[in-house]
């Protein structure tokens, strides 16, 4: 059976969507940064990189959350990875593009403005490496205004990234997305983007 490794709330969110839409058997393995299990003989043998997410599917290890769940995609044949090679190409294209362009300063923000239990090891973990900074904040703000208009004006007319229909590439870019939600973004301005975000991740396999 396929296993992914990781928390849900992590980057391996976006690969147990990944399965809950295609509909895939899987064990979910509790893989956490915050109390060390990344780091342990085991899980390196899986990643070296000590990251989550992992899978481990009937002996074929992989990392990279875009890789995985195009990977998970195409092995498949789900309808969500378009047949046709252009189209394929940018379901690449935008899951590249919101790893080099959006997840950091929005991962940036909701870090800065995440609240969790107080004395819990994941805020002791979150507050070590991530100490409250209004400027960097501030920043990472407006470093995300170019990539937002680049996506406000790719949903213009349509529903999804691609046109009518969601595939890999809207499940990639708004599972990085919704962390924009989770750090309460104001996307007033980019009213394309709100609905579209809405709409991904209303989505059963998202809600788990």
């Amino acid at each position: 059976m396929l296993k992914v490794f990781g928390t849900k709330g992590s980057r391996a969110v976006r690969a147990l969507w990944m399965c809950r839409e295609l509909g895939i058997p899987h064990e979910h393995v509790e893989v956490h940064f915050a109390d060390g299990s990344n780091h342990t003989p085991e899980f390196l043998a899986i990643n070296p990189n000590g990251k989550i997410p992992a899978i481990d599917d009937d002996g074929f290890r992989l990392w990279e959350s875009m890789a995985i769940n195009i990977y998970l995609a195409k092995k498949h044949d789900s309808p969500l990875l378009p047949r046709d090679l252009q189209q394929e190409m940018l379901v690449l294209q935008w899951s590249f593009w919101v790893m080099t362009e959006v997840e950091k300063p929005v991962l940036a923000v909701m870090l800065q403005r995440l609240e969790l239990p107080e004395g819990s090891p994941a805020a002791k973990y979150l507050r070590e490496r991530n100490p409250k900074d209004p400027v960097a904040e501030q920043k990472a703000i407006e470093a995300l205004e170019k990539p937002l208009s680049v996506l406000e004006k790719q949903l213009e007319g349509r529903d999804y990234l691609l046109g009518a229909d969601f595939t890999v590439a809207d499940l990639n870019v708004a599972s990085v997305m919704s962390w924009a939600m989770a750090a309460k973004l104001d996307l007033s301005g980019h009213p394309n983007v709100f609905q579209w975000l809405k709409r991904c991740i209303s989505r059963p396999a998202m809600r788990g």
